[in-house]
């Protein structure tokens, strides 16, 4: 019997996608563009058969692993008893999910709020947008240098990237963006353990005199509705701020009336060792977005938490948003699968060892490559490495587009067998690999990760 011509088959795929396909909805990274036809747990599969281990499971969203059986039981039993069913009517897993989101928040925070449904990250974000001017009054808001908190229009005018902006007019709900916590590359030149916070200090400032323009001390109130953070920066590069940061930050905002936003879109549910990354920092958000990984990326949904006094059906009533698909009952079913499983082991303790173990061997990839990487770091399962050229300083973005298509070109060896790595690009300048592996990878798996990542660190110098 004669084997299907792959790759006649995957050149056939690249010219209708090229003929047909915007180049708008997704993002060409290489040329031509990676075609994949299966998955399971840790593993990509290209139209040959090759297997991809994959680094950063679709930006944190598949963290139980591809293909994950008991989730993917889940989505078929709903499929065949309660497939579909408008938002405007109740179904048990929508409730079910709300409420142990909402207990989990109240047991770990004290504080008693309620969870609101909407289909991606972007659109939760919008969302929350709509709960932040509802409840202050205020369309301006504070966010990161660095920061990334969706593409729809508002999401993208308090994300720092100009070039999310660039295309589509002006922007006057832009939002002011503040220096990030980025010690490893401080905009001020100093260093942690002697700074005192310097950067949290020059905020402050912007509240000191009128003439800053953020603040009316006799009216006693802010134009700044909120502050939109990420605990952990994800497209930023998984930036991790020190720890006393947001306790500081969020005193400031407190005495200027100005709400926290905790996007936990990419971080959320035990990416950093806690269910929330903000946990790791020691702070009660006012509202929380998360989206992604809830579902393991199943018929996604996302949403918000926020503060009973923001979101009480007496102050954001009923149609305040609206999404034909939000709590999909397909999308709850799996998310409702997916806390059981959260909550049946101590994910707190094997995310936070796994991370420990894989950081371990990213130490030692960076001894072994000391003149391409000036720092590795990481909290839970979310690790970083930032690449630089021999002087540990300059950013080499070069040598790190290098690594990522040499990594999705499949002919690294291991194991004796052919493979590929899938990595994922981000930071201020394109030069850090953000790694996000499942939870279910294993101790060889992760030692097979630095095996490979040596491997190309090697070829990709010369």
């Amino acid at each position: 019997m004669a084997l299907p011509d792959t790759t006649t088959r995957t050149a056939e795929l690249l010219e209708l996608e090229r003929r047909y396909c915007s180049f708008g909805d997704t993002v060409h990274y290489l040329n031509p563009p990676k075609v994949f036809s299966n998955c399971e747990g840790c593993y990509l599969y290209d139209e040959q058969g090759t297997p991809y281990l994959d680094l950063q499971m679709w930006y944190s969203a598949a963290n139980f692993g591809y293909r994950n059986p008991r989730l993917n039981e889940a989505l078929k039993r709903q499929v065949d008893r309660l497939p579909q069913l408008a938002c405007q009517y109740l179904h048990a897993e929508k409730i079910e999910v709300a409420a142990r989101i909402a207990q989990y928040c109240e047991k770990r925070f004290g504080v008693k709020g309620r969870v609101h449904f909407n289909v991606g990250g972007s659109q939760a974000i919008e969302d929350s947008l709509k709960l932040v001017r509802n409840a202050t009054g205020r369309n301006l808001m504070f966010a990161f240098m660095g920061s990334y908190h969706g593409r729809t229009l508002g999401a993208t005018a308090i994300t720092s990237s100009y070039r999310y902006r660039r295309r589509f007019g002006h922007f006057s709900d832009r939002a002011q963006f503040v220096f990030y916590p980025y010690c490893h590359r401080c905009i001020y030149g100093l260093k942690p353990d002697t700074c005192n916070l310097y950067c949290e200090e020059q905020f402050e400032k912007l509240f000191d005199s009128e003439y800053f323009g953020v603040w009316d001390a006799k009216a006693g109130e802010s134009e700044f509705g909120a502050f939109y953070i990420e605990a952990v920066q994800g497209t930023g590069g998984y930036v991790i701020p020190p720890r006393d940061y947001f306790k500081r930050l969020k005193e400031t905002c407190d005495r200027h009336k100005i709400l926290i936003v905790d996007d936990e879109i990419q971080m959320g549910f035990y990416r950093t060792g806690k269910f929330w990354a903000i946990e790791n920092f020691g702070i009660t958000p006012d509202i929380i977005v998360f989206g992604k990984a809830l579902t393991n990326g199943l018929n996604p949904i996302s949403g918000l938490w926020a503060r009973e006094e923001l979101i009480s059906p007496e102050v954001f009533p009923p149609g305040s948003t609206h999404s034909t698909f939000s709590a999909n009952t397909l999308g709850t079913a799996v998310a409702l699968e997916t806390l059981k499983m959260l909550e049946e082991e101590n994910y707190e303790t094997l995310v936070n060892e796994k991370g420990a173990y894989f950081l371990a061997g990213l130490r030692e990839l960076e001894r072994r490559h000391p003149d391409a990487i000036s720092q590795v770091d990481g909290l839970g399962l979310a690790l970083r490495i930032e690449v630089s050229k021999p002087d540990r300083i300059t950013p080499d973005r070069e040598l790190t587009d290098r690594i990522f298509a040499e990594g999705l070109a499949g002919n690294l060896e291991a194991r004796g067998r052919k493979m590929g790595l899938v990595l994922d690009v981000g930071g201020y300048y394109k030069n850090v690999f953000t790694l996000a592996p499942s939870f279910t990878i294993t101790r060889e798996e992760i030692d097979l990760s630095i095996e490979l990542l040596d491997q190309l660190f090697t070829r990709c110098k010369k």
